[in-house]
Formats: structure tokens, C-alpha cells, sequence
């Protein structure tokens, strides 16, 4: 089987997957476990892979998302733990305090904690620091879950510039210059993109006031608030108010260790959880157990999505090699020389203008290794072949793919940002790209104005 037809079999698997997940043909653990199952199937029978291979592709597809499922599970009691015993009632009505009832002030300042948030460059941790924090006011306010998530990551996406955040780095080692080196060249694209999420932010916030005076709601978030509430009025026994200090201060360390890295992401919140439940309830079995049953059903819902999202990283993105150390070229790697094959050469002139453009649709199929390191050095060739310096190039990718890193099931950070607000995958992609794809369309052009891009 030639990587052209294993690259074709590797976009026709993304669009299956988006087709069924935007048509609710069923939930996305399985979408991601079928579908690359079935591309495995076929490139063994195709001769390309074993089925010896395609077992190490699976198993070093959950090398990459296992941590994040493990921090999911333990974030998710964890913060389950701190709704129970009422500390976020006291933030939220401090922060109701302080926006009153201004649905605006509201998506702005889930802007501004997730631009502080996700300053150290990681995205489970931004997410497990803005989520937690402003759903309850989303809810509160009758706003919509996929729009805190929506800002959020447009917020993320422009602080995902920084220097020591991956996809800079990653572009910058391929350059072969430092990633500071680098950044300097698209800091003023940053400091645009972060008054542009700004104004996102404004704009998300006359939307939901504009929803909210006309009386439509989401009827799926209605009822899973009213779930919700009715399940708060009966474990109004767990409420500790006495205790707010010390969650407080336990969640800025769990926080603070989480932005220290020092461990594995999933640490600090195995030893909050841990702390949480003696100090809160005692050292009593069955008193932990109900906690732990109380989310229980929603971190295995999401466990089992990043365990699918495993099979579909390894299969896709992940390489092997055959038995005289050969390496075999990953389905993706396929796609991206596929992208270079059909390329129409009359666009290879304004190639960084291309990239820029489908940037964020191709964000949706490639994982953020997979895209600098296997796809950047092609377009870089491409671009020698027509005059095209390498630096523009790079810019356009990590600039306008960076503002769709967050929507991308490809990227474990983004079903850990989901499972967490409750919000479907596929609901969350449908509210986002479009907004997106402006989003980093709009800086691509800003970039071309100043003269950091050519046209």
C-alpha cells in the first residue's frame, strides 16, 4: 500500500469521525475507537503495518493521553469535593459582587483569568484553573457553557505564543533558532491577539445578554442544571462553610504545584483530593465513598473518551518501525505530503498565506507534533522551491493554528476543557470554528499589514 493511499485513508478517517460526531451517531469514545480501528484493519490487510505494529502504535497512543485521563479523573473529584463542601459558592457570590448582574463583565473576566491562567503555556491546567472557577457563574447567570469555553480558548490560543509554550518551541527547533528568537518576531501579532480576545470576550458578552432577554435557552443545559440543582438540595448535608479557608488555600496549592511542575500534572490533585476528603469528612470509608460515587459517572464518561482518543493517536499520529529499524511513516506524515502533492503550484507563490488560511480546519486532523514537526519541514520545502524563506512560513503556521489548538480533539487538553464544563465535543467545535477561523484569519491579516507576513 503507497502513503498516497494510506494518507487519503487518513483524512477520509478524520472526516468519518467529525461526521459522525456532529450527527450524534453515537459518543465520542467510540467514534474514536471504531473508526481508527477499522483504517488499522485495512492497513494491515493493505500490507502497510502488522498486526504486531499496529499493537505498539495503540500502546504508545496511550502513552500520550494517559496522564491527562488521570488528571481528569482526580481534578474532576477534586473540584467535586469543593462544590460539595460550598467553597465556590463563596467565590461566586464574590464575583457577583464584583461584576453584578453584567453578563459582559462576566466573559471578560473569563478572559482575563484564562490569558493570567495560561501564562505558564499548559492547557489542562488553564482549563482546570478557569473552568472550575466560572462555570458556576455561567450557570448562575443562565449563560451558555459553550461560550465560557469558547473565550477561554481564544484566550488560550494567543497566550499559546509564548516562548516556552510547545508550539513555539516546536517551530523554533525546527527553524533551528532559539524559541525566544522567535517570539520576539510574533509578539506584536500577541499583543494584537490579546486585545482581539478582548473584544471577543465583549462581544461573547452582548450575545449571551442578547440570548437571555429574548428567553431562548438551551434546552439540554437547562435540564442538566435543574439536574444539577436538585442534586446539590439533597447533599446539602456536605456543605463545610467553616472549612472555606483552608479549600482555599488547599486549591492555590494544588494550583500552585500544578504551575510548578515539578511532578506529574496528576499529582497535586491525587494529594488534594486526598486532604480534601480527610479534613472535609473525616477519616469515615463510607463518607468517602459517597463522594467519590458522587462524580464518579462523569469521570468515567470522560476516561473512557481519552482512553478512545489513545487508539486514535496511535494509529494516526504515532510512527513504528520494522524489524531492521526502519522507520514506516505515520498516517499523518502521509497526510502532510498529501497536502504538498495536490498543492496547486500557482498557490505556492503566497504559500504562507495558504497555510495561514486552512490552518485551523487542518488544527482539526493533525495533533501539535505531528503538524511542526511532520508538516512544517515540508511546507518549508515547498516554499524553497518558490523563494519562500522558511521564517514566514513558520509564522503563519504557529500563529494561525495556534488559535484552534483548543478545539481540536486531537489534543488531549481540549476533552480534559470539555469533560469538565459538561459540554460535548461536538457542541463545542460547532460554537467555536467559526469564530476561530476569523479569529486567526483577522491576526494572519494583521501580520501582513505590519509587514511580519508576506502577501
Amino acid at each position: 500500500m503507497s502513503e498516497l493511499v494510506v494518507g487519503i485513508l487518513g483524512f477520509a478517517t478524520i472526516i468519518a469521525i467529525v461526521w459522525i460526531l456532529f450527527n450524534s451517531k453515537t459518543q465520542p469514545a467510540i467514534a474514536f475507537i471504531t473508526v481508527p480501528a477499522i483504517l488499522a484493519l485495512i492497513l494491515v490487510i493493505g500490507g502497510y503495518y502488522t498486526f504486531d505494529q499496529i499493537g505498539s502504535l495503540i500502546k504508545s497512543g496511550f502513552s500520550s493521553t494517559g496522564p491527562t485521563a488521570a488528571l481528569f479523573v482526580f481534578s474532576v473529584l477534586y473540584f467535586g469535593i469543593m462544590t460539595d463542601a460550598g467553597m465556590f459558592d463563596v467565590i461566586i457570590d464574590k464575583l457577583m459582587k464584583l461584576v453584578g448582574d453584567s453578563v459582559v463583565g462576566v466573559t471578560v473576566m473569563t478572559a482575563i483569568i484564562a490569558l493570567i491562567g495560561h501564562l505558564d503555556g499548559g492547557g489542562a491546567s488553564t482549563f482546570c484553573i478557569v473552568v472550575p472557577a466560572m462555570l458556576p457563574v455561567y450557570k448562575r447567570m443562565k449563560m451558555r457553557k459553550t461560550t465560557l469555553l469558547r473565550v477561554a480558548v481564544l484566550a488560550m490560543g494567543v497566550l499559546n505564543l509564548m516562548p516556552w509554550a510547545g508550539p513555539t518551541m516546536r517551530a523554533a527547533s525546527v527553524l533551528g533558532m532559539e524559541a525566544g528568537s522567535l517570539w520576539k518576531q510574533i509578539l506584536p501579532i500577541q499583543i494584537f491577539g490579546i486585545v482581539l480576545c478582548l473584544a471577543h470576550a465583549v462581544l461573547a458578552g452582548f450575545q449571551e445578554k442578547k440570548r437571555i432577554e429574548s428567553g431562548l435557552n438551551d434546552n439540554l443545559e437547562d435540564d442538566s442544571d435543574e439536574n444539577e440543582a436538585a442534586s446539590a438540595n439533597a447533599n446539602s448535608d456536605l456543605l463545610r462553610p467553616n472549612l472555606f479557608l483552608f479549600n482555599l488555600l488547599l486549591t492555590f496549592f494544588v494550583i500552585g504545584v500544578l504551575i510548578w511542575d515539578k511532578f506529574p500534572s496528576y499529582v497535586p490533585f491525587m494529594i488534594g483530593c486526598a486532604a480534601a476528603l480527610f479534613v472535609n469528612y473525616g477519616a469515615t470509608a463510607k463518607m468517602h465513598k459517597r463522594l467519590i460515587n458522587l462524580h464518579a459517572e462523569s469521570a468515567l464518561m470522560m476516561c473512557s473518551t481519552l482512553m478512545g482518543a489513545a487508539v486514535l493517536m496511535g494509529v494516526l499520529v504515532k510512527s513504528v518501525s520494522t524489524a531492521d529499524g526502519a522507520e514506516i511513516s505515520s498516517v499523518v506524515t502521509c497526510m502532510s505530503n498529501l497536502i504538498s502533492m495536490v498543492l496547486p503550484a500557482a498557490l505556492g507563490k503566497h504559500l504562507p498565506l495558504v497555510i495561514g488560511i486552512l490552518s485551523v480546519p487542518l488544527a482539526l486532523a493533525f495533533d501539535t507534533d505531528s503538524y511542526f514537526y511532520g508538516m512544517l519541514p515540508v511546507m518549508i520545502g515547498i516554499g524553497e522551491g518558490f523563494g519562500i524563506d522558511a521564517l514566514p512560513i513558520a509564522i503563519a503556521m504557529v500563529v494561525c493554528r495556534n488559535c484552534a489548538t483548543f478545539i481540536s480533539p486531537m489534543v488531549p487538553a481540549t476533552l480534559l476543557g470539555v469533560g469538565l464544563a459538561g459540554v460535548d465535543i461536538k457542541d463545542h467545535i460547532k460554537a467555536c470554528f467559526p469564530y476561530v477561523w476569523v479569529f486567526s484569519i483577522i491576526c494572519m491579516i494583521f501580520a501582513i499589514i505590519i509587514g511580519i507576513m508576506p502577501l
